[in-house]
């Protein structure tokens, strides 16, 4: 039996009280966690700090508004808009500004208490990701830019036997050529940069890389001449579009043997013997490239000299020492040894 009303009246106070005393179960934490690892290696550290202090500075935004506007519209408003403009002076980060509007609406719209468990939820979240991100599965710097540096070498192997291609192809065929496909390279660049910095952050904040950052920068230094190798890359496809017929079949099979050069240091970056043939192979590439007397012509080969240059120089030669051996028609090369530090 249900029993009287008063019976039932003082078991429903009775409940009540202990779901009051219960503490508040976190529901935002594991969204937190998930949030902040929701990004590429290298960054989900520093992902986790940005949803962590987008959070407190939306929840105290939230809180002052409250405090003084209630819960209207129009403190809803006031709070989002300062809660974004100090995300915006925190880092301007998206995940910053958004984690900021976020918190800033549920401590308006809920109070005083929602506002705190969400911060402790983020700090929660946040913890729980930096645990995981810089203690038990830290990124590893060397992984990341070798990634990087193959995916950019292979993106400049596919742009270059674009332009061969090109290069042997019929007028007709020539003008329907996708050159909208060389924009992936200026992404691939891009993203290079990106992992660079991001490497160099894994070097100064993970305990387990701290006593690795000389080896570190050393590798980051090679990414840098992997930098210029696109912009070399990307000069003598602009040059190429522009050779008469005549010349065009020329510099195709020259075009095409530097872009299995890349291809080949794409498949097998770090290996001695790798970079050594590859040193040799761009040598001989450079000596059979033909020779010509009119201008577009000669700017071209001086391209192709410099993409040359710029290949031996991020295999491993020295900057004097490769300048020299292209314009020399030298044969071999010294590649020095780079040991993998990173294993």
């Amino acid at each position: 039996m249900a029993g009287p009303p008063a019976v039932r009246s003082g078991r429903a106070l009775l409940v009540d009280r202990r779901r009051r005393l219960r503490p508040p179960r976190p529901l935002f934490a594991p969204i937190a966690t998930l949030v902040a690892l929701n990004t590429p290696l290298g960054g989900r550290g520093t992902n986790a700090v940005r949803v962590m202090s987008g959070v407190i500075a939306g929840v105290v935004v939230g809180q002052v508004a409250f405090r003084f506007l209630g819960h209207g519209d129009a403190a809803v408003g006031a709070a989002v808009l300062c809660a974004l403009l100090v995300a915006l002076l925190i880092d301007g980060q998206r995940i910053t500004m958004a984690q900021a509007a976020v918190g800033a609406v549920i401590s308006v719209a809920a109070g005083q208490q929602a506002g705190t468990d969400r911060v402790l939820d983020a700090l929660l979240g946040a913890g729980v990701a930096l645990v995981f991100s810089q203690v038990l599965f830290p990124p590893h710097p060397f992984t990341l830019l070798r990634r990087a540096e193959a995916a950019t070498l292979k993106g400049l192997s596919r742009a270059l036997e674009l332009a061969a291609r090109t290069l042997d192809a019929s007028a007709d065929e020539r003008e329907e050529q996708p050159w909208k496909e060389l924009r992936p390279v200026y992404t691939l660049l891009n993203d290079l940069g990106r992992t660079r910095d991001d490497a160099i952050a894994v070097a100064r904040r993970t305990p387990r890389w701290r006593s690795r950052q000389e080896h570190i920068q050393q590798e980051t230094a090679s990414t840098r001449y992997l930098d210029l190798l696109g912009n070399s890359c990307l000069t003598l496809i602009r040059g190429a579009t522009i050779l008469t017929p005549s010349h065009r079949n020329a510099f195709a099979a020259t075009v095409r043997g530097l872009s299995g050069v890349l291809n080949a240091l794409a498949e097998a970056r770090g290996s001695h013997a790798v970079l050594q043939h590859a040193a040799r192979r761009t040598l001989s590439i450079v000596r059979n490239t033909p020779e010509h007397d009119s201008a577009v012509p000669v700017a071209v080969r001086e391209s192709i000299r410099l993409v040359a240059t710029d290949i031996l120089v991020f295999a491993g030669a020295n900057p004097d020492d490769a300048q020299r051996a292209v314009h020399d028609g030298s044969t071999d090369i010294t590649i020095e040894h780079q040991p993998h530090p990173g294993t």
